[in-house]
């Protein structure tokens, strides 16, 4: 039988799933990261600015689709300096454009970081001072409550979080983590959560990948430090309406690619399950490898100063498979993870 995993007859829409503007800690308004971000090839941004959620439909045209979202922290109990304690954020985008209320909101969380007039506005559901508790249940709790109310829920740069295999194997009912935190890679730190995506996964998660920027724009954009334009996710649907697009993240419908200002990541162009094969096409790369549950990994490479546009690897014997493909700039290209027990394998 034969699935298709990612479908080339579909629109490619780019999109950054995780970004910051003058409402909160940004330093650009949401009209200048539309311009930007549109000049650089995208169509989707996800405003997620933190602790406030803010409309932008009045962003959205033919050519450009704002998601309407925010971001949450709940830190871990003060016992150290805070530069050393372990935090967990996440990020919930609506899936319905109509969505106008918060969960798990604090009305003492207002920092200083964000816009009074956005926040004092905010609508909430059930108490307006909810305790956020930095423990497994307490967190698995927001995004349980997230997914009921109508969000599609991330966890977010793990490794900037300070947070490790005994955290977030605790975390449980997201519909995807960051594999890429483009901001934090920038900021110095090794946000390629491969690992920590994985172990989610044998811990039974079935769960997605996004890569994000995370995005603050303390530097201009011919900056080397711009944290923009580097981690982003490429969604396949129809057409660029908003229920189309989050129907597409619902259903796993995209992959993830990483690049930076000057230099777009890798594409995967098709994925195709078939007779226990999965056939991938891609851009001109470097290499393309297959991640899964069982000791057989495999790995095609370009001859020496050529490239490769495409590789078949036997899952037969795997219970989930995902897939990495390199570039000859080193930037990566994802998949989501794919079950075969979900495929009819």
């Amino acid at each position: 039988m034969k699935k298709v995993l990612i479908d080339e007859s579909l629109n490619f829409y780019k999109a950054n799933l995780h970004c910051h503007s003058t409402n909160s800690d940004g330093t650009k308004t949401v009209e200048e990261l539309k311009r930007d971000y549109m000049a650089h090839g995208y169509s989707v941004i996800a405003f997620t600015d933190h602790e406030v959620y803010v409309n932008h439909d009045d962003l959205t045209d033919e050519n450009f689709l704002a998601l309407n979202g925010y971001e949450l922290g709940v830190n871990e109990e003060k016992t150290s300096e805070r530069e050393s304690r372990k935090t967990c954020h996440i990020c919930y985008i609506a899936i319905d454009k109509s969505t106008d209320v918060t969960v798990c909101f604090n009305k003492n969380k207002n920092l200083g970081h964000h816009s009074d007039l956005h926040f004092d506005k905010q609508k909430y559901i059930g108490s307006p001072d909810y305790e956020r508790a930095y423990s497994g249940e307490g967190i698995s709790e927001m995004i349980r409550l997230g997914r009921e109310n109508g969000y599609f829920v991330t966890y977010n740069h793990p490794t900037w979080s300070l947070e490790a295999y005994p955290q977030y194997s605790e975390y449980h009912g997201m519909n995807a983590m960051e594999m890429v935190n483009f901001g934090c890679v920038i900021a110095g730190y090794d946000d390629d959560n491969g690992h920590c995506y994985d172990d989610l996964l044998n811990c039974g998660n079935k769960i997605f990948c996004i890569a994000t920027d995370d995005n603050h724009n303390r530097h201009p954009d011919s900056d080397p430090s711009c944290d923009s334009y580097g981690g982003y996710t490429v969604i396949t649907a129809p057409e660029l309406e908003y229920s189309q697009i989050t129907k597409a993240l619902v259903n796993g419908q995209f992959y993830s690619s990483t690049g930076d200002y000057m230099h777009c990541g890798p594409e995967i162009k098709s994925l195709v399950l078939e007779d226990g094969k999965v056939k991938i096409k891609t851009s001109d790369v470097r290499s393309i490898q297959i991640m899964h549950n069982v000791r057989s990994c495999s790995r095609v490479n370009a001859e020496n100063g050529k490239t490769i546009n495409e590789a078949e690897f036997d899952v037969k014997e795997a219970k989930w498979f995902r897939l990495v493909v390199t570039d000859t700039e080193g930037y990566k290209a994802y998949t989501n993870a794919y079950f075969t027990d979900e495929l009819g394998m």
